[in-house]
């Protein structure tokens, strides 16, 4: 399974275009592979005959440098029997081998150190241990722990919570654990095992994994609708960004009402057929963080644990909302586009993105994000910072409001917007100043010009 992108880690093998004992030459297209974020082609590096298929089509979840087919070169017999083996140990070789450098001895140790949620299973006895480790972990006081939903069930079933062992968090009791009292399986002395983990989830650490949703509920009062590829990318992603990443948060209110006479008057200009053009409000907030960032060069920045990268021009995520998720693809250097080529942009990044056929480095990277919400009529919101990136723009609608004007009240368009940054690279003065130079590009369009 080759790796597609700089952060792939598994994939999806979405379609063969080959079959065993087909002859391919260098170049030839194998396979679709699906990423999390887009479906990209996998060409052959040396011809040969394919000699057998590992992995089917339609596999999920198939990890970087895991075979797939076998390759047959010229005098090779087709027929002999299989063996992988020396493949596997040719793959773990090549890693080690390439592992020399501290940056990449630095991932390895990181990635030894990762703790996975812990895995239970349902054979009896095994749930002992953990039911002690929780009744240690009791805060230090009579009360019994217990949802709602427990307490109501063990209130119809006339137990004792008193007499029944918790499974959840801190020794808290689920209903999982009042259905195994009734069955006689969690009473003191008798530990009721908890539900399985999702497999593969990996725990931040000093922080305990939420309890099963699952547990919770019926199971005939939900459907349950497995993970794809995105969605498991999106909840690592920001997962992590949410909890290792010190957020904090900037509001502004921007009067648009400029914008909006500027915007309606260069559309009427639009020629017809060839060249026409049809700006949004988007395109002119893409452009005035864009300068912005040139305004104030410290935004522009990324966080490492050994330096800030400043980085040299400003490469603006764009998030585009997905039947199946969330992708941000990127305009590079929008600070020297103008407000036609940054709206051509955007539209065919939008309907390659929905359509998955995006490059890996047309979403990956990026140095600022924006995501707007207003065309859903949402006022304001907080974003989620995605890593490389230090801020994000939260973008609301654009509504008419009263305001008051050289001590008059007057209606004017207003539009909500709020940065989240990254304390670690942007003090709180830094982020004002970005948002008071964005702010002053929107509110004078004409600003951007000079």
């Amino acid at each position: 399974m080759p790796a597609l992108s700089p952060t792939m880690e598994e994939g999806k093998l979405a379609k063969w275009l080959v079959h065993e004992g087909d002859e391919v030459k260098s170049g030839d297209v194998l396979a679709e592979i699906e990423t999390d974020k887009a479906t990209m082609e996998f060409e052959a590096v040396d011809e040969g005959r394919i000699g057998k298929i590992l992995v089917p089509e339609g596999s999920e979840g198939v990890k970087v440098n895991q075979p797939i087919a076998l390759l047959i070169g010229e005098g090779e017999d087709m027929a002999a029997p299989v063996d992988i083996s020396f493949a596997m140990q040719s793959i773990k070789d090549a890693v080690s081998a390439e592992a020399k450098t501290p940056s990449e001895k630095k991932q390895a140790t990181s990635a030894s150190k990762e703790v996975p949620f812990p895995a239970f299973s349902p054979r009896a006895g095994e749930g002992e241990g953990m039911a002690k480790q929780a009744a240690k972990e009791r805060l230090p006081t009579d009360r019994i722990f217990a949802s709602p939903l427990a307490k109501r069930m063990a209130t119809q079933a006339g137990l004792d919570l008193a007499a029944v062992n918790g499974s959840g968090p801190r020794g808290r009791i689920v209903k999982f654990d009042i259905e195994a009292a009734q069955k006689g399986d969690a009473v003191k002395g008798k530990p009721a095992v908890p539900a399985v983990q999702a497999k593969g989830e990996a725990a931040i650490p000093g922080i305990a994994p939420p309890p099963d949703a699952r547990l919770f509920f019926a199971k005939d009062d939900y459907d349950e609708i497995p993970h794809d590829s995105m969605r498991k990318s999106i909840a690592k992603r920001l997962s992590s960004a949410k909890a290792l990443i010190p957020h904090y948060y900037l509001t502004i209110d921007c009067n648009i009402d400029d914008l909006m006479k500027a915007r309606a008057r260069l559309n009427e200009r639009s020629p017809k057929g060839d060249g026409a053009y049809k700006l949004s409000v988007n395109d002119f907030i893409v452009k005035a963080v864009a300068l912005a960032l040139m305004r104030v060069p410290e935004v522009n920045a990324s966080w490492t644990e050994t330096a800030i990268l400043r980085h040299k021009h400003a490469d603006v995520g764009v998030a585009v909302a997905l039947d199946f998720g969330l992708i941000t693809p990127i305009v590079f250097r929008a600070e020297e586009k103008g407000l036609v080529a940054i709206a051509s942009e955007v539209k065919s990044l939008a309907e390659r993105a929905r359509a998955k056929k995006l490059k890996p480095q047309e979403f990956e990277g990026g140095t600022f994000a924006i995501s707007n919400l207003g065309m859903y009529g949402i006022r304001d919101f907080t974003a989620v910072i995605n890593p490389p990136h230090a801020a994000i723009l939260a973008v609301g609608t654009a509504e008419q409001r009263a305001i008051v004007r050289d001590g008059k009240v007057e209606i004017a368009t207003m539009m909500t917007v709020t940065m989240s940054c990254d304390h670690r690279v942007i003090d709180g003065a830094t982020g004002a100043r970005f948002l008071q130079a964005f702010k002053g590009f929107i509110e004078e369009p004409a600003a951007m010009l000079l």
